[in-house]
Order: structure tokens, then sequence, then C-alpha cells
């Protein structure tokens, strides 16, 4: 353990106390948060909880680990979770489809076809920047409005940076009262011919400008569908603050992913200052594919020393004819009863040809023997020394993140030979983040 030892992250405990109802992964992309929501999903449901995994992860891993074919914007109940009343629902977020059920359940018919069909909608809802962050945090609310779940766990967007989840709604904020939203929902506001008149009179240059940017079509295609959106602009945008404060509030926990380099704990501590700064409850950091040693008492220096002396053949002496001397008594004489009690009998096996060709072979059998046995040895030491360096490293990496942020629990996780596929997996990755410390550490 380094000179900063971080307190441990009591996950169970976490996940066991009723009254948390969400909890968030988040981190940088690549170190885990996926599986880590997914393990926790698996233990807090077998633990006795009622589980919602909403994952944002195109790889669909989270399906395939579960046993299940897909997954949708739709839970599906996960088969061979066993609890003690415990279930485990999966769902993958569906980000176009999120936004017609948002449509379709805050506009009336006709105008909810209207803007299901407009060109720009569709790209709007397919790949607009910001929102598939902001269609994760309306199905987060959704699901915590409908209440069929006790715990919901959130696997973040693997956006480019951490931070986009919680800027969602303040970007939306920005869009909607941008001067170019306002501009195009003027003639919605005016109505009919006169707000038409209005904007060909009024904003004739900028809209000269606009088409001649993004195409005529493609300004009609927008100006439809702000005029058709006017009326849930405010919808959007008070429901991204109620879902801003739900994360806030008493019943949410973050867990902050990283792993033991130096750019992913970077990223985590600047997380971290962030939810200090939001006022977001932070229960800790889960520490991914953390090296440890069961023979952490050989240091790297020694294993290296010891492979160069095998090397080198300063430790055993492999000169022919040493052989005989294992049996030497405690003064390094040769053993008198070998010598003299056994002399005549020595001579007549020396003196049979049969027992000439075993002792050929049990020269070469020794030699060639030892000499692998040396070389595998050396191997393994430097193998060792090499894991022992990355402990090192880690735990500096490790301590320096502690040093700056010394209240903020910590669960190391050890790193598995590959990667996880099934429920076992999981299972195993929830025992190592509830342990909260690599094996051999």
């Amino acid at each position: 353990m380094g000179l900063d030892t971080p307190q441990r992250l009591a996950v169970d405990a976490l996940l066991d106390d009723p009254k948390t109802r969400i909890i968030v992964c988040c981190g940088a992309g690549g170190v885990g948060k996926t599986t880590t929501a997914a393990a926790l999903g698996v233990r807090a449901a077998e633990r006795g909880r009622k589980v919602v995994v909403l994952t944002i992860d195109p790889a669909r891993r989270l399906a395939q680990s579960m046993g299940i074919d897909s997954l949708d914007n739709t839970p599906r109940r996960v088969e061979g979770v066993d609890g003690d009343g415990g279930e485990l629902h999966a769902m993958m977020l569906d980000m176009k489809r999120t936004f017609d059920e948002i449509v379709e359940a805050h506009a009336d018919r006709e105008r909810a076809r209207a803007i299901l069909a407009n060109p720009f909608y569709q790209s709007l809802s397919a790949g607009f920047a910001g929102t598939q962050e902001y269609m994760a945090m309306e199905k987060l609310g959704q699901l915590r409005a409908k209440d069929d779940w006790d715990l919901i766990v959130v696997d973040t967007p693997p956006s480019r940076s951490a931070l986009d989840f919680l800027d969602a709604p303040k970007r939306l904020g920005s869009f909607l009262d941008g001067k170019f939203i306002r501009v195009l929902m003027a003639p919605a506001k005016v109505g009919g011919r006169a707000g038409m008149k209005f904007l060909n009179v009024g904003m004739s240059m900028m809209t000269g400008t606009l088409s001649k940017l993004m195409g005529a079509s493609l300004l009609k295609d927008v100006q439809t569908f702000v005029a058709a959106m006017d009326t849930m602009f405010g919808g959007f945008r008070t429901r991204a603050d109620a879902t801003f404060r739900l994360l806030q509030a008493p019943g949410t926990a973050f867990l902050v992913v990283a792993a033991p380099e130096p750019d992913a704990l970077r990223e985590a501590a600047y997380f971290v200052e962030r939810l200090a700064a939001e006022s977001m409850p932070l229960a800790g950091l889960v520490l991914n594919r953390v090296h440890g040693s069961d023979a952490r008492q050989l240091s790297a220096e020694r294993a290296l020393a010891a492979a160069e002396n095998l090397e080198e053949g300063g430790i055993v002496d492999q000169e022919p004819g040493k052989a005989g001397l294992r049996d030497a008594t405690d003064d390094g004489s040769p053993a008198v009863d070998d010598v003299d009690g056994d002399a005549e009998s020595h001579a007549e096996d020396v003196d049979s040809p049969e027992h000439a060709g075993h002792a050929r072979d049990a020269e070469g059998t020794d030699s060639t023997g030892d000499g692998d046995a040396d070389a595998v040895t050396a191997g393994l030491l430097r193998l060792h020394a090499e894991r022992m360096q990355v402990i090192a490293r880690e735990q500096r990496t490790r301590d320096r993140f502690t040093s700056l942020h010394p209240e903020v629990a910590v669960a190391e996780v050890a790193a598995l030979p590959g990667d996880v596929h099934d429920l076992a997996g999981l299972r195993a990755i929830g025992e190592r983040i509830a342990a909260g410390v690599p094996a051999g550490a």
C-alpha cells in the first residue's frame, strides 16, 4: 500500500441502502463503465433490489453478457439472476426512439405526425451534437417517474468528455434561448401570413444569408420544425432542470470509474471537482484493472538480480562431475561409507555396458534439464519484475490522485485475464468491486 492509503469504498452498503435510488457510473471512455454498471446491477439484484440498468454503450456488450439477444428502449428482464426477491432489467438507450416518445407524449396527433416527418427533426433526433446526452437524461427521468424499480444504474454515454452528461441540460437551454432559434420562432409567434410577412420584411437579409449557407429547402424544414416544436420547448427545459435536480438529490450516488493510468485519473479528478461544484453526491472512485501479486515480498530489483545470476551461472554450479558431491559430509569430504563400502559394487556396475548407457542418458538429462529449468526460472523472475514495476507505477498514480482528493473512497478492482462475456463474469467483477482491493494486495 502507498503512503496515501485511501478509505475503502463500501459498495455493498451503498447497494443495500434503500435510500439509494440512482447510481450513475461516469468517467473517461474505455475505463470499464459499462461493465461496472452491469456488475453493480447484478450484485444489487442478487442482494434483493429491483434494478434496471440503463446503458448507452453502442457496442452491445451488456446484452451479450446478460444472455439477451439485444437491448432496446424497453427494459428487459434478465434471467438467471438469483436474488432474495430481487430482479434485474436492462435496456439500451435508443436516442431517436426516446425523442419520438417525447414528441408523441407532448404534442397532439397531427402536430406529432408533422414533427416526426420533418427532415430536420429526423437529422436532429438521429445525431445532433449533445442529443444523446440529453436523451439519456430524459430516459432517466422517465424511469424514475415510473417508480417500477427501486434502483436505477446508469452507464453514461461514451462521450469525448465525461462532463457532457452533466452539461446536456444547460446546452439544450442555451440552444433554445439562442438568437437563431428566436429568429426562426418569430413567424410562428406572430402567426399566419402576418408572421411570414414579418420574417420576409424584417429578416430578409438574414434569411437570404441562411438560405445560401443552409439551402432554401433546409431552412424551410428548420422553420417548420421550430414552428411545430414551439409549444414543446418549454417542456424540454423544464424536464431537463427537473432531472438535473434529481441528480443532486440525496438518493443519487455518483461513482467515478477510472483505470490506474495518468490520463484516466486526471479526468476522474476533474470530474470529482465538477461534481463538488454542482453539489452532486459522490459515493467514490472505482479503480478498474488494478494489477496485484501474491509475491509482493519479492521486489523487482531482487527478482532481476536473481534472473541475471541464473542466466550467468552464478548460483548453480553446472560443471560436470559435481553431482556426486551432493552427498558429501558437512566438511566437504566424500561420505566414507559411499566410497569404501560400495567401491567394489560400483566398479562392477560401471564395467557393465548396460550401466554405461544409463549413465550417459542420466548425465544428458541432468545437464539439459538443469539448463532448461534455470532458463524458465529466470524468465519467470523477469516477468515478476515487470509485474512489480507495473504495480509500483499504478500505485504512484493512485497516490497522486489520493493526495489531491483524500476524501474520496476508493474500490480497487483486480484486472481480469480476459473480457467479461456472461453473468458469471459480471458476478466476479461485482465481488471484486465489493472487496475493494486487487488480488495479492
